[in-house]
């Protein structure tokens, strides 16, 4: 039926183009004289190009899109090259373009820039650049281009959509934090360890398979050889430093910028020589098991890239829950935008049974705690749980402010 309906207004517009030519020639004919006459031929070259449009194809022309990197940080900026190019130099009076991209680029914005008009005239290749500014963290795609084109006249229009799919990958911001092991508790809460993380590589005794993040000096070519695999030296390690990190999915206008702490935070601790593991309940439950190295570093990155807030547990029935399944005793750090008197009683539930915890409180910009919070802190406290509140946009300086110090 819609096809039809295009096929109607197609020949409609055919026959009205037909008509103005006629009146235009029936009045230079009965009017006569120079003005009538120039009228029609001042219309006649609009008339004809008209009909040539109404038999031009857009099938030849090539969509390309053009991305400079497919991985970025959140915040940056990307510049994106359309590039278009024909087979023959046929005259387009306007050629109007958009590349469509996924929901959470459509800002209004944004749209603006992903739509140009442009005027080609008898060039076979020519381009339009766009950009978008401030990239919000996601996995974002790029779906396809609509292409317009029409006469002077409004008659004749043309509309094609190329397909041409593109993704890219934007990671959490993040700032360089300096991590410093919480290892000794007193009355007051936990002290930072001025220990460095690392295995004592002194002394090697015995190997086992070769792991991911593993460095190259520690592989026992013997070994390896005796085996046909690849094995590394297993050393003797001075003191556990792993540690286990959950962030809060529950929807909350500081999500995102519980997201760029998270992010912080692991790196700082991979960075650092120590092992973590990482938990999410959102949508989906997400585990990852307590590990070292780049390529772990790239995996967290990659799920805090596209982790959304759409948790329907609350953030203590997470850690009464999930707490079980973790068999070491070990440093729990929690990650959470909203502090309540059921999740301190869970974390501290978890601390007597695994280790010790550290809870990081998001706050937005300039945010202070609230007096019913600061209630809680001195409860957490008293229960060993120590208590870091972080503002949005000052990460760097709550870490120094809890003697994470060189």
């Amino acid at each position: 039926m819609k096809k039809r309906w295009i096929l109607l207004r197609k020949v409609w517009k055919f026959i009205l183009l037909l008509i103005l030519v006629f009146l235009t020639f029936s009045y230079a004919m009965f009017e006569g004289g120079f003005v009538s006459w120039f009228l029609f031929y001042s219309f006649l070259p609009f008339a004809i190009y008209c009909m040539a449009l109404s038999f031009y194809s857009l099938n030849e022309l090539e969509v390309t899109r053009l991305l400079p990197k497919s991985d970025f940080n959140a915040g940056e900026s990307l510049k994106v090259t359309v590039k278009v190019k024909r087979a023959n130099a046929f005259p387009l009076f306007f050629l109007l373009i958009e590349d469509h991209v996924n929901e959470p680029l459509k800002s209004a914005q944004q749209r603006k820039k992903t739509k140009s008009l442009i005027l080609p005239g008898v060039k076979k290749e020519f381009s339009y650049e766009y950009i978008i500014d401030e990239l919000p963290r996601g996995e974002h795609f790029f779906h396809s281009f609509s292409l317009k084109i029409g006469d002077p006249l409004g008659l004749f229009e043309k509309e094609k959509t190329f397909n041409q799919e593109g993704k890219i990958i934007v990671y959490p911001a993040y700032s360089e934090l300096f991590y410093q092991p919480f290892e000794n508790q007193y009355d007051q809460g936990l002290t930072a360890s001025r220990e460095r993380v690392q295995r004592d590589t002194s002394m090697a005794v015995g190997v086992r398979d070769y792991q991911p993040g593993d460095r190259f000096s520690w592989i026992n070519w013997k070994a390896s050889a005796k085996r046909n695999e690849i094995m590394t030296k297993e050393f003797e390690q001075r003191q556990s430093h792993d540690v286990f990190v959950v962030m809060d999915c529950v929807p909350d206008q500081c999500f995102e910028a519980v997201v760029s702490y998270t992010a912080s935070l692991v790196r700082a601790v991979l960075k650092k020589g120590a092992q973590t593991g990482f938990l999410t309940y959102s949508k989906d439950r997400a585990y990852f098991p307590i590990n070292g190295g780049e390529a772990h570093l790239r995996q967290l990155f990659y799920h805090l890239a596209k982790v959304e807030a759409k948790s329907l547990r609350s953030f203590d029935r997470v850690i009464e829950t999930e707490g079980l399944f973790i068999q070491q005793s070990i440093s729990f750090l929690l990650v959470t935008a909203q502090l309540t008197k059921s999740l301190l009683e869970k974390a501290s539930l978890l601390g007597q049974r695994k280790g010790s915890i550290t809870l990081f409180l998001i706050k937005g910009h300039k945010e202070t705690a609230t007096d019913y919070e600061r209630s809680l802190i001195s409860l957490a406290s008293a229960r060993g749980i120590r208590i870091i509140m972080v503002n949005e946009g000052e990460q760097r300086s709550a870490f120094s402010e809890v003697n994470f110090r060189t």
